[in-house]
């Protein structure tokens, strides 16, 4: 099982690594549900660790929908992030009426040819769930859809993570599941779901604070559970 875990900082993206991590996410404004990083931080994280880093692509909050004002800005972060050497995107877009905005991606996805892309949680608020995984498959950059099953917290849509589980087994695309996961509840959710890939950001973060600092040895122990999954599955 690969583990991402959110940075928000250099300090984050050391700790992480040394602790076990897989793979960073880079964001700021975790409590806005994640912002593009500043091109100073990007390359600093970038040079700070030898993890693939995937750099979150969203100049705002206010939804998941964006003007040509807001495209354009996320082309320019975009191009940056491939010449800062960060390994991926990460980056959704949606229509006023909940689907997905197709032109948008076909334009954010041009630009970031070579790059490793995930999908991110705007894929918990589309309205039609299979709709947009036929419509994603036919995107054969995006390697990952980061979701929690379309719910608040990913430990309530157990079934949902399920079905998106066995729907990725057809396609090149990997469900990246995230929101809610903590040490304790990994084990079962991930033996009920088979998911193979998970996400952590305030359940790796010493008493749980979206705010605070990494806790290694809270990695190092999902870390353990992974190796002890490994050898229990051979």
């Amino acid at each position: 099982m690969l583990l991402e875990v959110i940075a928000t900082s250099v300090r984050d993206v050391i700790a992480a690594e040394r602790s076990g991590a897989d793979r960073i996410e880079l964001i700021t404004g975790m409590l806005e549900g994640g912002l593009t990083p500043s091109y100073g931080l990007i390359e600093a994280a970038v040079q700070a660790t030898k993890l693939p880093v995937q750099v979150m692509i969203r100049p705002h909050c206010y939804s998941f929908c964006y003007d040509r004002l807001d495209v354009a800005a996320m082309i320019t972060d975009i191009r940056m992030v491939k010449q800062l050497g960060a390994a991926g995107v990460v980056f959704g877009a949606l229509t006023e009426d909940q689907r997905l905005d197709l032109e948008v991606m076909a334009r954010l996805l041009e630009e970031a040819e070579g790059l490793s892309v995930t999908f991110h949680r705007a894929f918990d608020e589309v309205r039609d769930v299979q709709e947009a995984l036929d419509e994603l498959d036919k995107f054969k950059q995006i390697d990952r859809i980061l979701t929690s099953g379309g719910k608040p917290n990913v430990l309530d849509a157990v079934q949902e993570m399920k079905r998106l589980v066995a729907w990725s087994q057809k396609t090149s695309i990997q469900i990246l599941a995230g929101s809610g996961l903590t040490l304790a509840s990994l084990p079962a959710f991930a033996a009920e779901t088979g998911v193979q890939e998970v996400h952590f950001g305030k359940g790796v973060r010493k008493n749980g604070d979206p705010l605070g600092l990494i806790d290694p040895v809270t990695i190092q122990q999902i870390k353990q559970h992974r190796y002890e999954s490994t050898k229990t599955d051979v």
